[in-house]
């Protein structure tokens, strides 16, 4: 049977302005959406991270070994794990509206209560209902994306997005101190306590915002014209049926899938380098002898080439349509700057490794998260992507866990920055392997289908 894009059967006027009313309406969700997307995110992760910085006092307050924060740090992953792919299809029934905001509200207040721990077990406790509450937001977030924006700007989109996560680091580093600093003792609460309930308070008041003003997809935006709304679902189900005519899967066939499964390696890489620089670069920083307020800074220099490297991967991804060295190529300069870092002695070289660390951890990223919606669509891509967001964060759980029992074993960060640069070399490797798998699905998304699905004609004719 012959599939045609929702085009064909408009109007011939529709169609010759479908291109003008598309790049109108994609201009108009950018401006509404990503806003909101990037402060949720900020959010997120500024909860995930600040325990790093919290760590900088709270350890010696609670007593805390390394191998005692590493598992505390590394218990969020398991909830986070096990609520993953639930909350993801759970998403797709109630809407990405309703179910962000529930995430965005739970995990705020858990959060906030964690300022309350006052031991190493009340501390794992925290950390495993802090990831049950905020299970699927990422995975929901990508998910989300793919319903609004055509395959050719999903990474761009990605990328502004995580921008947000540097930006966490850049501006949450120095107001972490701050926090820690400024409100020591104040109603007789230690500094990280105070960190974990003021940055708390974003999260919480984006899940009213999320509520009231986030649209589930085209079709609920008031600020989308009639022909606006028509263009672009017509380009998403262009996208689909492109994809479709490929390989069709259901939720069953996907998460069974070789390439899905080896998927789940390059997300263990991004997952285990990501959590490696947001939880312990503060105390790797501190160890060249830096003061807490210095740390707090000197942690801002490499988030910030971080930023710089997502956006110019997420952006350079798309314009030559390539994803799968944008995955490699940056792992495998991170890996190296992890083993700089490593093996130096100076403290400057040491900080060169960590911002090309940071830089290239950051910056694959964006083609990471856009390699599966490539191959899956609908439920099955959000089911996809849950289940490797969530095999990926098991190197969440273990490897903050492995840093925290090779720095207390040898006294030192080089073992676990080398851990963590064999594992990107690793998600490198099988970045490529699946690239090989997957070329009739990359040729696609390369472009080639896509002049003539704009033009309107049927996809037997591609």
């Amino acid at each position: 049977m012959t599939s045609w894009p929702l085009s064909h059967f408009l109007p011939m006027q529709f169609r010759e302005e479908e291109p003008i009313l598309l790049d109108s309406a994609i201009s108009k969700a950018r401006r509404h959406l990503l806003p909101i997307l990037m402060i949720c995110y900020f959010a997120a992760f500024l909860d995930r991270v600040n325990v790093g910085f919290a760590a900088l006092e709270m350890n010696k307050d609670l007593a805390l070994t390394g191998a005692q924060f590493g598992i505390g740090a590394g218990a969020f992953f398991i909830t986070y794990v096990l609520c993953e792919i639930p909350s993801n299809i759970l998403m797709t029934k109630f809407g990405a509206r309703v179910w962000v905001a529930r995430i965005l509200l739970t995990w705020g207040v858990i959060s906030g209560l964690t300022a309350f721990i006052w031991d190493a077990h009340s501390f794992y406790v925290a950390r495993l209902l802090l990831g049950a509450a905020e299970a699927g937001f990422f995975p929901g977030m990508i998910y989300f994306l793919t319903q609004w924006f055509p395959r050719t700007h999903r990474a761009r989109m990605t990328a502004t997005v995580q921008t947000a996560v540097p930006i966490s680091t850049i501006i949450g580093a120095p107001l972490s101190v701050l926090i820690i600093t400024s409100f020591e003792g104040w109603l007789q609460l230690k500094g990280w306590q105070w960190l974990f309930i003021i940055e708390s308070l974003p999260a919480i008041v984006m899940a009213f915002v999320v509520f009231f003003l986030l649209p589930s997809n085209p079709d609920e935006a008031r600020w989308l014209s009639a022909n606006e709304k028509a263009a672009l679902n017509a380009a998403l189900e262009a996208d689909k049926n492109a994809q479709e005519q490929v390989e069709r899967f259901d939720v069953k066939k996907a998460l069974l899938d070789k390439r899905v499964l080896l998927m789940c390696v390059i997300g263990l890489g991004n997952v285990v380098g990501t959590t490696a620089i947001a939880l312990w670069m503060p105390q790797v920083v501190k160890s060249l002898g830096a003061t807490t307020t210095r740390s707090g800074l000197l942690t801002a220099v490499p988030a910030i080439a971080g930023l710089v490297a997502l956006l110019v991967c997420g952006w350079n991804a798309d314009r030559t349509r390539e994803r799968i060295w944008h995955v490699a190529g940056p792992y495998i300069f991170a890996a190296c700057g992890l083993a700089v870092a490593a093996m130096a002695s100076s403290p400057v070289f040491v900080m060169v490794g960590l911002i090309m660390a940071a830089a290239g951890i950051t910056g694959a990223s964006p083609s990471v998260w856009a390699i599966p919606s490539i191959l899956l669509t609908g439920t099955a891509s959000a089911a996809a992507i849950a289940l490797i967001n969530s095999v990926g964060s098991v190197g969440g759980f273990f490897g903050p866990t492995l840093i925290g029992w090779l720095y207390d074993r040898t006294g030192a960060f080089a073992a676990p920055l080398l851990m963590v640069a064999g594992v990107l070399l690793a998600a490198a490797f099988v970045a490529v392997l699946v690239g090989t798998m997957m070329r009739e699905n990359l040729r696609i998304a390369q472009g080639e289908a896509d002049r003539k699905l704009r033009s309107g004609a049927p996809l037997e004719n591609r």
